[in-house]
């Protein structure tokens, strides 16, 4: 039995319909990336678990200034941002403009005319549309509809109304107002995605000059009058030239990991102040500083147990007209505790009094007292030994004597108790530390600071103190309490105090860490290790594009802060300047061969 035809096509129609129900949907990139639900309110657009709201600029003040959506940028709160610019006819323009300017003429007569007082606004707005009118004849402005559209991301409302908030209070504290789009914000959302799509159509006409403010990217101008010359802002190529000691506080802090050239950095602005007349004081860990101490004619004292150099101790400083000689006397006692809990590994309350009692008797012994002639004091200075035997003098204090004894007998005592042979005259001083043994080397660390900060407190003149390898001090709670207070105090004796680390961990750790970087008005972030880059953009505040940015720096390069700016630095000297300072291996080597055929040249 056959079919009919019509019965044949519909059978076929019915199959087609069944197998297409039983296919599978078409799945590309879209489905991916789309969110799972959107939701369209009238002040919001909920995408999946995100929130988002969109904004518009609707009034601008009299004048802008450069950078002013730089706070918006920097705001750590996902969201996209668009501009709109739209070209307008200068002809147009021209001619709203003389119609503008007849109204505004004609109510300034017309108020002259009644003897009504003048309006300040109507004034000014009359020069300013002949003024906009003069530079647009002439095509030194043109004139745009500008828009801008911001569009932010939470996960709650809370977090909406709260960075709307903060939103607001940036732009008002500029004079400048923002609204939510509503009943508007897929237009809003569209807009601000990159389709190029102004569905917003809120605008304000804006000519170039204020126009060019609202660039978001500013690159700061380290640049001064006086000062030295840093490096080259890589953003925009200029100079960075700056002048530590016109801040608050002449203090740096510099953070990078070995090889980054950091001390090549250093070495470089200590080069370039000594020409402006600036002493240098240098605590060099790995005496890599003596050769351009002696390149211009400065000081390099070697640390060491076996070094014919020594330092006091209980060295005091000379009081000046305005100090009182009881101050000091207190101070340095109060220091010389700290270092003994150092050297003595800690110290109990009970010992931490008798010490306290016996060290005012060692310097009573010799006559170092408030009522007696500072004048006298150098020539009384006590030693270690000195300070023991008053101890043995004293009950309870046998645990003291033996802990001490190692430091006035033995191998120690070339070092802790002589008296001291140096002075800090010459343009440049170095202590180098490197062969002082590791276990002693925050001990004399501290001793050396002791006697550069006595030799600072005498005289007052601009001075940079720099100690390089900062985290060997940090290590006790004495050590980084007097390094805290040196850059604290330091400002008041024109010093500036420049702290260098590759430890960064080691140097956050200590309570001491944050309130040296807070107290140093500069900071120097050069290439950064994997391990420590998270705890320094959270000490800084850094963005994603600057934490990758010193994670891929090469040598010499870094972030710069100054105050509140801060830019992308490389650091650049001259030849010259660059034999005085370089620390490479191969160089090094090369000028030390040169060096010595010079001083005993080949005979044929």
């Amino acid at each position: 039995m056959k079919l009919p035809f019509l019965d044949i096509l519909s059978k076929k129609k019915e199959n087609e319909i069944t197998d297409k129900i039983f296919e599978e949907e078409a799945f590309d990139v879209r489905d991916i990336i789309a969110p799972p639900y959107i939701g369209i309110m009238q002040d919001h657009i909920k995408l999946g678990e995100k929130l988002a709201k969109s904004f518009f600029i609707f009034s601008y003040p009299r004048y802008l200034n450069t950078g002013w959506f730089s706070p918006v940028i920097d705001l750590n709160t996902p969201m996209d941002i668009s501009f709109f610019i739209h070209p307008i006819s200068g002809e147009l323009i021209l001619k709203k403009l003389r119609k503008k300017i007849t109204e505004v003429s004609s109510e300034i007569l017309e108020r002259e005319e009644k003897g009504l007082i003048r309006d300040p606004s109507l004034e000014v707005a009359y020069k300013d549309i002949e003024n906009l009118r003069d530079k647009l004849t002439t095509a030194q402005e043109k004139m745009f509809r500008f828009g801008i559209y911001i569009t932010i991301y939470e996960t709650t409302e809370k977090g909406l109304k709260d960075t709307e908030l903060t939103l607001r209070s940036i732009f008002e504290s500029r004079l400048i107002y923002i609204k939510p789009a509503l009943f508007r914000q897929k237009e809003g959302f569209v807009s601000c995605n990159p389709y190029g799509l102004d569905l917003i159509n809120v605008h304000v006409p804006m000519d170039t000059e204020p126009l060019s403010t609202a660039f978001p990217f500013v690159s700061f101008d380290l640049s001064s009058n006086e000062g030295i010359l840093y490096g080259v802002n890589r953003h925009n190529n200029s100079l960075v030239l700056f002048d530590r000691f016109s801040l608050e506080n002449a203090n740096l802090v510099v953070f990078a990991k070995a090889g980054s050239g950091k001390s090549y950095a250093i070495k470089l602005e200590i080069l370039r102040y000594l020409m402006q007349g600036v002493d240098v004081i240098v605590i060099d860990p790995e005496n890599e500083y003596e050769h351009l101490a002696d390149a211009v004619g400065g000081a390099f004292f070697k640390i060491s147990l076996n070094s014919a150099t020594h330092v006091n101790p209980f060295d005091l400083p000379t009081p000046g007209t305005d100090d009182d000689p009881e101050d000091i006397l207190r101070s340095n006692i109060i220091n010389l505790v700290g270092l003994l809990r150092i050297m003595l590994g800690g110290l109990n309350p009970e010992e931490d009094s008798v010490i306290d009692e016996a060290l005012t008797e060692t310097y009573a012994v010799r006559d170092i007292t408030a009522k007696s002639d500072p004048k006298t004091w150098k020539d009384n200075t006590p030693l270690m030994s000195d300070f023991v035997e008053i101890l043995e003098s004293m009950e309870g204090t046998d645990s003291l004597i033996k802990r001490l004894k190692k430091y006035i007998k033995g191998t120690f005592a070339g070092f802790f108790n002589q008296q001291s042979n140096i002075s800090i005259e010459k343009n440049m001083t170095v202590f180098g530390i490197r062969d002082m043994e590791e276990s002693l080397k925050p001990m004399a660390l501290y001793i050396v600071m002791r006697y550069v900060w006595n030799t600072i407190r005498t005289k007052l003149k601009k001075r940079i103190l720099v100690v390089d390898e900062a985290w060997w001090l940090m290590q006790s709670e004495d050590g980084a309490s007097f390094l805290f207070g040196l850059a604290k105090r330091g400002r008041k004796y024109f010093l500036g105090v420049t702290t260098i680390t590759q430890d960064v961990d080691d140097f956050m750790k200590s309570e001491y860490g944050k309130p040296i970087i807070s107290n140093s008005s500069l900071q120097f972030l050069m290439k950064q290790s994997p391990a420590t880059i998270d705890v320094v953009q959270k000490t800084f505040n850094l963005t994603e594009q600057e934490k990758y940015l010193l994670l891929d720096a090469a040598i010499g390069e870094g972030l710069f802060f100054a105050g509140k700016k801060h830019v992308a630095l490389s650091v650049v000297a001259s030849p010259t300047e660059n034999q005085l300072i370089t620390t490479a291996p191969e160089e090094v080597l090369k000028m030390k061969e040169a060096k010595r055929k010079l001083e005993s040249p080949e005979t044929e």
